[in-house]
């Protein structure tokens, strides 16, 4: 029997939610020791924190699978119009905690593990991330299937079952080194296998022209077997799929070889076939245009069409025959949304499908393929636009080539009916482009193949509108829209930072984790102390847990009370860590120059990873650690300024450095962000935002009013009107003693002593070849980050809480005739204090599995467009000014 708790102990499994049920705690214990004993085949004796860790796992995907096979029950009983949302990256770090939260376990979990001796932190922090995406574009991916499951929309992922995700990062002498990320070492105890649907995909071969139709013959064979994993809804019983395809070899892989004597090499040939699902590429905005990767473009394609075709002719739970055999309903039951031009091979796919397969006339098949499929656009940057060699298409996949070409013509044909005699505009539409090598722009056959084209943020939107794709929307302006990026609540507030969220729950309930309009509710609480007060508590706690966190995986050892600031993403040339280089080594120099004048504490966190590939972006890594190694050594400075280089940033850890931020860097030149979403995870967790007018930073702004972000630098028209004059760094270097002295410092070795020329190609590039412009906003940014010292300072000395402000704005749909659901908007500054009792646990007892039927959403209401607390941010701004 479980000794009593003590009133310590019961007061740390209380939230504001409750005390889990006793039943459920007892369920919980009971079927950890069953999974402990008959699937890891353990006793308590030999057991490892692995496979209590594993146990865990399998004990709360039980809870899953009932509400899992309900779920997919209801869909055919319903069979409502299903969502298809295809990408070849799904960034969803971890599961355990996330499904505790969704299903209401935590509690029960925390409490029963508790009593078996465990810490459930500890095994939390077993769990491998599932790192199968490089960054925004992934875990957009990754918010939306619990977004949409949340909402109860018959949503699935289909994507690729990468057996080794994106790189773990070390830092070696200060350098970046990619080692294998072998996620699956252990196994996966979230994914269920489905052989019973493998698929086949073919490549290569020739087609055959005959009276019957188009055959793609003497093809080579890679089988699609899929892996499962369940996306739990926020508490309503459902559970949607996510559809990860893995390459297999044939048994009959090169059969032929067998009969000459090669039966060793041809077995061992399979691996060619099994590398299209062996790893991620790790480019984040940036085209590699390898044979393999255009493998696995199709591969997840082919296969998932045919898996949404097999789905839409058949109507029963279980059932494989064909039940619908014509395909005019297709667009009302299907919508597939291709994230980025990646899986742009599902349009050419589905008209192939159409035409050769199920003999649907050419014209039909168009107007079924535009009407079911939408794309999403993520990039201007032209060197991550996608444009494949005709050479490498005709010999991979020669039918899918010869539907390119007849689309094209038949698009081509319309524009010069509207236009005639427009010759360039002909070859600006083209989806074919001339040249030395002939290429395929997949941007424009995604633009072509869709009767909707989205950008991520209205900013990005309208460049869409009028640049990259001005021709096509003066054809057709009624197909392109704006659907600004999202954030799922329930990760990125109530699983990374149960303290706020139990102070919001504690003030208005818990409605607001899924409809954000309410947190309106706030509005009459924007004086109320004690409020402030707990918001200020819990940041400071967050700040005290990562600082130990810092302290135990990074031997680094930094003042709690400092400012955190923290600029954390992919390392590109265009997200500027550079100009947050600059500033830092500003703040140095000032330091050293007066080293009695007050300064505010800070402690400057930059992490990110660099494609292998990317020269620029490691040397960036490096001048980063560089600078740290001096700054943080010279005894002048002291615990003024710190600077921490994140070492494999990745979702977990972003659950853990955002809920301590101070300060969020947004920093990219205007116009070349498509969105972000780290932006808005900070500023939900109650970080202050200093930002470019870019992306979602532009909204960001119109939402809680440009006075409270720290909004610096050039807008759009500004960098145009700069690139019309001409960019000349050398006058900003001339100009500017602080930019000049800090440009000096690297160019010479002052942060690399024993290699005074590492830095020259930064140097190179800043001066003579920046397409960024870093120096053109260097200072406005040093001045608008003394404007954050003067508030921070303000805040402190006048020793009171301040700044919260919270605002919730119409998010991202998934379909046009679907619900809409995502993104919060926050942001806190407070005075850092003292106290380090952990938070409770949102949790609350475990959801009885007796009746998983999926429920529709509760309370969601129009969004609604609010300004929270803004009271409190005022009076800041008025300490600030008296001082």
């Amino acid at each position: 029997m479980a000794k009593p708790l003590t009133d310590s102990e019961r007061r740390k499994q209380i939230s504001v939610r409750g005390i889990a049920g006793l039943g459920d705690v007892a369920e919980v214990r009971r079927s950890f020791n069953r999974h402990l004993h008959f699937t890891l085949v353990k006793d308590r004796n030999v057991a490892t924190p692995r496979d209590y860790f594993f146990a865990l796992a399998h004990t709360v995907r039980d809870h899953l699978v009932g509400r899992w096979i309900r779920t997919q029950q209801h869909y055919y009983e319903r069979d409502p119009k299903r969502i298809y949302y295809l990408s070849l990256e799904f960034y969803m770090g971890r599961t355990l905690q996330n499904t505790m939260v969704n299903l209401g376990l935590q509690n029960a979990c925390d409490e029963a593990i508790y009593q078996l001796g465990l810490d459930l932190e500890e095994l939390e922090e077993i769990e491998e991330d599932a790192g199968l995406g490089n960054g925004g574009l992934g875990r957009l991916a990754a918010c939306f299937l619990d977004s949409m499951a949340t909402l109860g929309l018959a949503a699935y992922g289909y994507g690729i079952r990468y057996e080794f995700g994106i790189f773990n990062q070390k830092i070696v002498n200060g350098w970046q080194v990619e080692e294998a990320d072998d996620w699956l070492r252990y196994g996966n105890p979230w994914e269920k296998a489905r052989p019973e649907y493998m698929l086949p995909v073919h490549f290569y071969g020739r087609v055959e022209h005959t009276p019957e139709g188009v055959r793609w013959l003497d093809t080579q064979v890679v089988l699609a077997m899929p892996y499962d994993t369940p996306v739990p809804g926020y508490r309503n019983n459902t559970v949607n799929t996510m559809r990860l395809w893995s390459a297999k070899a044939p048994n009959d892989f090169k059969l032929h070889d067998f009969n000459v004597g090669g039966y060793i090499e041809a077995v061992l040939d399979r691996n060619l076939a099994e590398n299209i699902s062996r790893v991620l590429y790790p480019n984040d905005n940036f085209f590699e245009g390898k044979e393999l990767r255009l493998k696995q473009e199709y591969f997840v394609v082919a296969a998932t069409l045919q898996d949404i075709i097999r789905r839409f002719k058949s109507s029963k739970f279980g059932c494989r025959d064909p039940v619908r055999t014509c395909f005019e309903t297709f667009p009302d039951k299907v919508a597939i949304q291709l994230n980025d031009t990646h899986p742009a091979l599902a349009i050419p796919e589905l008209m192939r499908i159409l035409v050769d397969v199920e003999k649907v006339d050419w014209d039909k098949a168009w107007e079924i393929t535009k009407k079911t499929c939408a794309y999403t656009n993520h990039t201007v940057l032209p060197e991550a636009l996608e444009r494949w060699p005709v050479s490498m298409f005709e010999n991979l996949l020669p039918r899918h080539l010869e539907i390119i070409y007849a689309i094209n013509q038949r698009h081509l044909d319309h524009v010069a009916a509207l236009f005639p005699g427009d010759v360039d505009r002909l070859r600006r539409m083209s989806v074919i482009e001339e040249g030395d090598c002939k290429r395929i722009n997949m941007a424009h056959l995604c633009v072509i193949g869709s009767h909707v084209v989205n950008g991520v943020a209205r900013i990005h939107s309208e460049i869409v509108k009028q640049s990259v794709f001005k021709d096509f929307y003066e054809l057709e302006p009624e197909k392109f829209q704006n659907k600004t990026n999202g954030i799922t609540p329930r990760r990125w507030l109530l699983l990374c930072n149960p303290g706020l969220a139990d102070t919001i729950v504690e003030k208005i309930g818990e409605g607001f984790l899924t409809d954000l309009s309410q947190l309106k509710k706030l509005l009459p609480l924007v004086d109320d102390e004690a409020l402030i007060r707990d918001v200020a508590k819990v940041k400071q706690e967050n700040k005290l847990k990562f600082s130990a966190f810092l302290e135990k995986e990074y031997k680094v050892k930094i003042n709690p009370s400092s400012m955190f600031d923290v600029h954390v993403k992919r390392i590109h040339e265009y997200k500027r860590q550079l100009l947050n280089c600059l500033h830092i080594i500003t703040l140095y120099n000032r330091i050293k120059k007066d080293p009695a004048k007050a300064f505010v504490p800070r402690t400057i966190m930059i992490g990110g990873k660099a494609a292998p590939g990317y020269h620029m972006a490691k040397m960036i890594i490096k001048l980063v650690t560089s600078i740290g190694n001096v700054v943080n050594h010279d005894p002048v400075v002291g615990d003024r300024l710190k600077v921490i280089f994140l070492e494999n940033y990745r979702v977990s850890l972003a659950e853990k450095v955002i809920p301590a931020a101070d300060l969020s860097q947004q920093i990219s030149t205007a116009g070349t962000e498509a969105s972000g979403t780290g932006n808005m995870k900070f500023m939900l967790n109650g970080a202050l935002t200093i930002g470019t007018m870019d992306g979602a930073n532009v909204e960001m702004a119109e939402e809680a009013g440009t006075e409270n972000l720290f909004i610096f630098g050039m807008r759009v028209e500004d960098v145009e009107a700069l690139d019309q004059k001409g960019y000349n760094a050398r006058e900003y270097y001339e100009r500017l003693p602080e930019l000049r002295q800090a440009l000096d410092q690297i160019s010479s070795g002052f942060f690399s002593p024993k290699d005074p020329h590492c830095f020259r190609d930064v140097v190179n590039m800043l001066l003579n070849h920046d397409r960024f412009k870093v120096f053109a906003d260097y200072e406005a940014y040093v001045a608008c980050q003394a404007q954050v010292d003067q508030l921070y300072r303000a805040v402190i000395h006048a020793g009171i809480c301040a700044a919260s402000h919270t605002s919730t704005e119409e998010p991202q749909g998934v379909d046009q005739e679907g619900h809409q659901e995502h993104r919060m908007f926050g942001q806190v500054l407070q005075r850092p204090d003292h106290h380090g009792v952990r938070p409770g646990h949102l949790g609350g007892g475990a959801l009885r599995p007796a009746d998983p039927t999926p429920q529709p959403p509760q309370g969601l209401g129009p969004p609604a467009t609010t300004c929270l607390l803004q009271g409190c941010f005022w009076r800041a701004l008025r300490i600030a000014v008296v001082a």
